[in-house]
């Protein structure tokens, strides 16, 4: 038994996942209720992620806060300018796209329990809140905005500490690492479980029915990956993006994919900065930002449905309008992780613009749950992937400025 294990844990994680998916897949079809214990496994490997991520965002931006030294310049300006201007254009892109290929939707129920913010005044009321949440509070309600703020803070009052203590941060932020990276080497047994409880509770024909929808969806974050990104990052380079493009979708792109967590995938991202002999300092804090307010991914969805919403009610959108939910779909997206229920909550704010009344707007976010077994994981997949790209692209532009040979690595 020990050898199969350990020749299990050889093979690859994501052909381990894959073997994941389609025992998950198989059991949901042939014996749907004799084995329903397996979406037990799918709810503990969540759990499990939720439990840990929010303490690993606190523990790694408040070391590399700490050890930072005074005077050392980072490229952290550059970076959230990258990280807004994506974040804009891929909800220019699903605005773009909605008009070149209108979809209408089957409308469903189920979500009467959630209550959706009022406006955009009160999105960033919410936002401005969490950054002041006291800690412990931030920490059970993974409330990250406010722990990325309590860390900074942390960090900042921890620059004259010893070395001692500083060395301790680091022990703890490694331990966790350490931590969240046994939780995803859990993931095949853990997204078995998922795949087993969607295919049961939401059925294949129900993901079917939306397909057109699913399509738009991946589409325009396919094109965001493959186009977009690698445009920006051209622009600040000046070199070939794509192998640095490719390197971070297969090594990011695909585990965030399947975790459906950018704070859990935060290991995998340093990992990778690592790897690519970037600045610590920077990639320290940039990477955990990243996976609190980097969401192109959350932009599309906003953008999407609710253009789909508009075009099944048959209301006409002109382009200001449409210019007016580009931006309210991107600062939306920038503070999603600090509203309960993420990027599908925020859809009737953004209905709210083209008078679209509540009820229907919230019909509208039971069809994202439906199809978010694979929206929220091509969501995650490329948010996740886009803040080690970006943290790259600050890096090499930088170079390029003070004159050094840019090696675009893969």
């Amino acid at each position: 038994m020990k050898n199969l294990l350990v020749k299990w844990n050889q093979v690859s994680l994501v052909k381990r996942i894959v073997v994941g998916i389609i025992i998950g897949a198989i059991l949901a079809l042939t014996v749907p209720s004799g084995a329903s214990w397996i979406s037990i496994l799918g709810s503990l490997f969540v759990g499990a992620l939720k439990a840990v991520a929010p303490v690993l965002v606190l523990f790694i931006v408040m070391h590399a806060i700490a050890v930072h030294k005074s005077g050392k310049k980072t490229n952290m300006k550059s970076i959230l300018g990258l990280y807004a201007l994506g974040t804009f254009l891929a909800g220019a892109v699903a605005v773009v796209a909605s008009f070149l290929f209108p979809i209408t939707l089957t409308l469903t129920t189920g979500v009467d329990d959630l209550t959706p913010p009022e406006g955009i005044a009160e999105v960033i009321e919410t936002l401005l809140f969490n950054l002041v949440a006291n800690p412990i509070d931030a920490i059970v309600n993974a409330n990250y905005l406010g722990i990325l703020i309590w860390a900074v803070v942390l960090g900042l009052a921890l620059k004259n500490a010893n070395q001692q203590t500083k060395d301790m941060l680091g022990n703890f932020s490694d331990a966790i690492t350490k931590v969240v990276q046994w939780v995803i080497n859990l993931a095949p047994l853990g997204i078995m479980g998922l795949v087993f409880d969607a295919i049961v509770t939401s059925g294949l024909s129900a993901l079917l029915d939306y397909g057109r929808l699913i399509l738009i969806l991946v589409g325009c974050m396919l094109f965001i990956a493959l186009v977009v990104n690698p445009l920006i990052v051209f622009f600040y380079t000046r070199k070939n993006p794509y192998p640095i493009v490719f390197m971070v979708l297969r090594e990011s792109g695909i585990t965030a994919f399947f975790t459906r967590s950018s704070a859990a995938n935060i290991p995998v991202n340093m990992k990778i900065c690592e790897k690519l002999g970037l600045d610590e300092d920077t990639y320290g804090v940039s990477i955990p930002l990243g996976a609190t307010i980097n969401m192109a991914g959350a932009a599309v969805t906003i953008a999407v449905l609710t253009l789909a919403t508009v075009n099944t009610l048959g209301i006409e959108v002109d382009f200001f309008t449409s210019l007016i939910l580009v931006v309210v779909a991107a600062v939306s997206a920038a503070g999603a992780s600090g509203v309960a229920g993420g990027s599908l909550l925020l859809i009737p704010l953004a209905c709210n613009l083209f008078g679209v009344p509540n009820d229907i707007a919230m019909q509208v976010v039971g069809v994202g749950f439906i199809i978010g077994v694979i929206q929220d994981s091509c969501e995650t997949a490329l948010n996740s992937s886009s803040d080690v790209l970006f943290t790259a692209t600050a890096e090499y532009a930088k170079e390029r400025k003070e004159g050094k040979v840019v090696t675009m690595n893969s």
